[in-house]
């Protein structure tokens, strides 16, 4: 079976790189591995989420779904300090190194789930969801994110989705349209489009 960075035990032999990054004018430590999405550098698009995105006006707690090594939930508790920033994923390993990189950040405003989308979330109310979401996955899968955000978001809560266009970002547009009945692309750059849908 071929292994992705959305399996949840990745079997490949672990080998850690420490790497610094600047995200929103601030310089973070970041510990990566073999077996998690983009382990050499915080991709494009999830800078492009980072720099762009701004707070919800509704008090509540953020998540971060697929989150990967951290760079979002991170740079974003940072800039949130009043807030609890949710971060989930999948991989086990790369949820593993999230919570490295938050210690070795000092950021402690962040709460570490192991879950497969949603289905450790259950119950959960968010103002906001941030995801880069798994587009190797699927088209089901990424659609099935954005169901499943739109039903554990609070009246008001946000969705921001980063997603290139040959990836699917039309579609995806269709999609958050038809769920939340609008769908602002916020910024395009270099073929990646921050979508935000706000519900209610």
């Amino acid at each position: 079976m071929t292994e992705h960075y959305f399996s949840q035990k990745p079997q490949s032999k672990s080998s850690p790189k420490h790497w610094n990054y600047r995200l929103r004018g601030k310089n973070y430590i970041f510990t990566s591995d073999v077996g998690v999405f983009s382990k050499n550098e915080v991709d494009f698009g999830s800078r492009l989420l980072i720099e762009t995105f701004t707070p919800p006006e509704i008090p509540g707690d953020v998540l971060d779904m697929g989150c990967g090594y951290g760079p979002i939930g991170i740079s974003l508790a940072d800039l949130m300090n009043e807030r609890i920033i949710v971060m989930s994923d999948v991989n086990q390993r790369a949820l593993a190194l999230a919570e490295t990189n938050a210690k070795q950040n000092n950021i402690s405003n962040v709460e570490f789930v192991l879950s497969d989308q949603f289905d450790g979330l259950k119950g959960r109310e968010f103002a906001a969801v941030l995801t880069n979401p798994p587009i190797r996955a699927g088209k089901k899968v990424v659609h099935g994110i954005f169901e499943s955000s739109q039903l554990s978001l609070r009246d008001g809560g946000e969705l921001w989705v980063v997603i290139q266009k040959k990836q699917g970002a039309p579609s995806a547009v269709d999609k958050l349209e038809s769920l939340f009945g609008n769908c602002e692309i916020i910024t395009r750059s270099k073929g990646y489009y921050i979508l935000r849908s706000i519900k209610g």
